[in-house]
This record gives C-alpha cells, structure tokens and sequence, in this order.
C-alpha cells in the first residue's frame, strides 16, 4: 500500500470518527430535550436527516480533496524516487530535479545530489589511478620481458636456467596482457578512446572467428559449428570487432570440455545482427550470471584455476559492443550449455 493511499483511508477514518461522534452527540441532546419537554414531535428524524444530508457528502468530499492533496503534496517524491531508479555509474552527473521550495523533499534531493557529486568525483579516481598505474606499470613489465627474451638467447644458458626464465617469461607475458587489457578499460571510461566507424561486413568477420575457433579447439578435440551467416552490414570498428569475437571464441574454448562443441550462428533480422555463440562445458551457476561483465570476476573458481585469463575479457567485450550500440547478454544452464548472444544494429546506408 503507497504512502498517498494509507494517508488517505487514516484522512477519511478520522472524519467518518469525527462524523459519527457529532451524530452521536446530536442523538444524545434531543433524548434529553425530549424528556424536558415530554415531546414525540419528529426531531430526531430530521437531525438524522439533516446528519446524512450533510455529513455523507461532507464525508465524500473531504476525502476526494484529501487524497487530491496528498498526491499533489506526495508527487515531488515520486519524481524523485524515479528519478533515483535512473542513477547508475554512468549518470552521476545528471542532477535530480528540486522544487527550491525549502521542504524537506527539496532538502532530501539536495542531500540525494551532494551525495551523487561526491559518488562521481570517487570514480572519477579510481578511473585516473586505474590509467595512471596501468601505464606506470607497461614500461617496466616490457623491459622485463625484453631482458627475459635476451636472456633465453643466451646458447650457454643452463637448461634448468632456460626452464626457470621461460617460465618468468609467460608470466610477465600474462601481466603484460592484463596490463593492456587495464589500459583499453581506463582509458575508455575516461572517454580517450575514439573509436573510428566505417562500413563493416559482419559475416566476413565471423567466417574468420569460426576458423580461429576452430584452430583453438583442435587441441582439446571440441567440434566447432558454424550453423548460419547471414550477410550482414554495419558501421562499426572492424578491429574492435575482431577482438570481440575472438575474446568469445577463446572463452568459448577456455570454459569448455574435451570433446564438448561450439556452435556459433549469425542472422540477419532486417533491423539488428544477432551473432550467437553456444558452448558446452561447466557453465555458470545462476548467482554469478549478474556479475559476468565485472572486471577480474571468474565465476567457477574450481575450474578459473586451471584456466589461464585475468577475468577482464567479457568486460572488454561488453565495452565494444555498448561501444557499437549494441546489446550482450549471457545465458547459462550449469553442466550444459551457456549461450551469448550479441545484437549490433544493422547499417542503413
């Protein structure tokens, strides 16, 4: 029940009380004038008249005005809780409405505002720190891997030796990649990523996806499908795209099982392209599924062990695709299937 409608029944209670204690008081003087006076004359039926002539539609109106202003008093707080419903990382800076009228609500969406400015300064912080380090941090990382490859050249270099620096070497490889991937997020969100549209086939870039695909399974025996491509044209960033589709293919086989299969369509609705990418393997449990698309989150930490990746891919992708105004989301049966479909809108020119 709303705040307006429980005002409301409390607003017509308290008058219908009013109401009848007023009839009860009238009843009660003309008992006690009728016995002073020892009349039967027909009083008492005209005060009960005069009770339902005036006090029913006093009622009625009293209650129809009430409840008019208590939705006209109560509507600057429905603006402002819808207003609050809208407010995400992304719409911080956009400021709730106020009335300027000095009542509390106008106070509680002064507070509601402060509150979203110091919300958006804190991420605006994390932003800079996450691009400052992740940049610090390249230089170094790429000199290690420079001395590490120099090192494995070395013909005089002991084979335990040669062990140990190829295996510092895949790691500072590993870092560097989170490192990049770090980057490109930063300096997305501080909007310094301009990205360059032009006339792209679809169809060409999944025909290529569905055979690095196919390359990336063969070493654990997964069948790669690819069940429809249609051709379809949009404005997008060919190398973005890539990138997308290859972050899929690779999680497709990543989180998969030996044997399992990949099966991969893209249709052609007039409107949007839908690329579809389905894979078997231990898929994602229900409670994790709302958290896919956040940075370093690995949902199956039995199996995110044995799985090389630093979580930040499926955040990448989702960036490329909102990027490209389109749409990603993910769906999994734990043990079966998990499914991710992406809708890009088709180009009109």
């Amino acid at each position: 029940m709303t705040i307006r409608t429980r005002l409301t029944l409390w607003y017509g209670g308290v008058l219908f009380c009013a109401v009848t204690l007023i009839g009860a008081l009238a009843w009660g003087e003309l008992q006690e004038r009728r016995q002073r006076t020892h009349r039967t004359d027909h009083g008492m039926a005209e005060i009960v008249e005069n009770i339902l002539a005036v006090g029913v539609p006093a009622i009625v109106l009293s209650v129809v005005g009430g409840w008019w202003l208590m939705r006209t008093s109560l509507a600057p707080l429905a603006a402002l809780t819808a207003a609050a419903e809208r407010i995400n990382e992304n719409t911080l800076s956009e400021q709730l409405p106020r009335s300027r009228n000095g009542d509390e609500l106008d106070r509680l969406t002064e507070v509601f505002n402060d509150m979203t400015t110091r919300l958006r300064g804190s991420f605006q912080r994390i932003r800079e720190f996450t691009l400052h380090a992740s940049h610090e941090l390249k230089t170094p990382v790429t000199v290690l891997c420079g001395e590490m490859e120099l090192a494995l050249r070395n013909p005089s270099l002991p084979e335990s030796e040669r062990e140990r620096c190829a295996s510092q070497l895949d790691e500072l490889r590993r870092l560097s990649r989170i490192v990049d991937a770090l980057t490109l997020l930063a300096r997305a969100e501080a909007g310094l990523l301009n990205l360059e549209f032009a006339p792209v086939e679809l169809h060409e870039l999944v025909q290529d996806n569905f055979a690095d695909a196919q390359i990336l399974g063969l070493a654990q025996g997964i069948q790669v499908e690819l069940t429809a491509c249609e051709p379809a044209r949009i404005m997008g960033n060919a190398h973005r795209l890539r990138q997308l589709f290859l972050n899929l293919a690779d999680n497709a086989v990543k989180y998969n099982e030996r044997g399992g299969f990949i099966r991969m369509a893209l249709r052609n609705t007039g409107q949007h392209a839908d690329f579809t990418l389905a894979n078997t393997g231990p898929g994602i449990a229900p409670q994790a599924l709302p958290r896919v698309f956040d940075r370093f989150f690995r949902g199956d930490t039995a199996h995110s062990n044995t799985v090389e990746g630093s979580g930040l891919g499926l955040s990448i992708a989702q960036w490329i695709v909102h990027a490209h105004g389109g749409t990603i989301q993910i769906e999994s049966v734990p043990g079966k299937l998990t499914t991710v479909t992406v809708r890009l809108p088709i180009s009109r020119d």
